[in-house]
């Protein structure tokens, strides 16, 4: 298809280049989640409008965000969304870019809804300790229908977002706490379900992480000093909020997960279980609390 100066077409070429020589990876495909979400198309869309000119507003507003891009800004920061699962949460800086691999997490309780179901006839209680964006909490509200989801997150702003996403489809069975692990939640609060994506990369691992990530999304969220001691003090607190027979679901980094599970076997869980992600990594550690006819 011959390009027209001044149509969709033009424009996501000329940034495509662009990108390519700024060294983006995936260049055409960035470019193309950028513009579509400027025009308000979904991205297959775009192939049906090569030809549509567009306005100097439009022209530059995409080379801003494109330029943004070029400074390794990642997409989602610059559009203020990111898919997730079956769904669409806002982020921004404050919040960590949900991921592919997180999708899982909510994914393998969604497969064992019906054992859930069994286990916990009452109705699930399910709090997603270190819940950035929501993503994993509220995806579960969306999913597994729960009598209650707790989010809470050391980070007030991170809490600001979830409280957005939560508002945007419409959930009335959420609390929210700004908490360091399970410090301001109500001491007679207790869970049926845990589910964690806590920071786990050792700081000593922030020279193998790509800028995109570096730069831009938030080290709260992503690193610990000392990965042991942290998760000490959070297994600890879920296990304390955790109902008799209760589970725990959380992501981690795939070098330690024998380590940690070995810990939280010290620290009292049963019924422990690591679990690959779909590269063939141990990235899921699940546990259980000790139900009452076991104590």
């Amino acid at each position: 298809m011959a390009e027209q100066p001044g149509t969709l077409l033009y424009y996501l070429k000329r940034s495509t280049e662009f990108l390519e020589k700024k060294e983006i990876p995936n260049p055409r495909v960035d470019a193309e989640w950028i513009l579509a979400d400027l025009l308000n198309l979904p991205r297959i869309k775009l192939y049906s409008q090569f030809e549509m000119p567009l306005s100097q507003k439009e022209i530059d507003l995409y080379r801003e965000r494109i330029v943004e891009r070029s400074k390794r800004k990642p997409v989602a920061y610059i559009t203020g969304k990111k898919g997730f699962h079956q769904f669409e949460y806002l982020v921004s800086e404050n919040v960590l870019i949900p991921r592919p691999e997180t999708e899982e997490l909510v994914d393998y309780l969604y497969k064992q809804r019906e054992t859930l179901a069994n286990e916990f006839p009452n109705g699930l209680e399910i709090w997603d300790l270190c819940s950035g964006s929501g993503c994993i909490g509220l995806s579960l509200s969306l999913l597994l229908k729960p009598n209650l989801v707790v989010l809470s997150d050391i980070s007030e702003k991170a809490i600001e977002t979830s409280k957005s996403n939560a508002e945007k489809y419409n959930l009335t069975n959420v609390k929210f706490y700004v908490s360091s692990l399970d410090e301001t939640l109500p001491s007679e609060m207790q869970f049926d379900v845990i589910v964690s994506n806590p920071p786990y990369i050792p700081e000593s691992e922030k020279k193998d992480i790509m800028p995109d990530v570096l730069d831009y999304e938030p080290h709260l969220a992503l690193f610990v000093s000392d990965i042991v001691s942290f998760h000490r003090d959070l297994f600890n607190s879920v296990k304390q909020r955790l109902k008799p027979g209760g589970w725990f679901l959380m992501e981690t980094h795939p070098n330690y997960i024998q380590e940690l599970e070995t810990l939280a076997v010290s620290l009292g869980f049963v019924s422990t279980n690591r679990i690959l992600d779909s590269s063939k990594k141990e990235r899921f550690l699940f546990l259980k609390t000790e139900s009452k006819s076991e104590s």
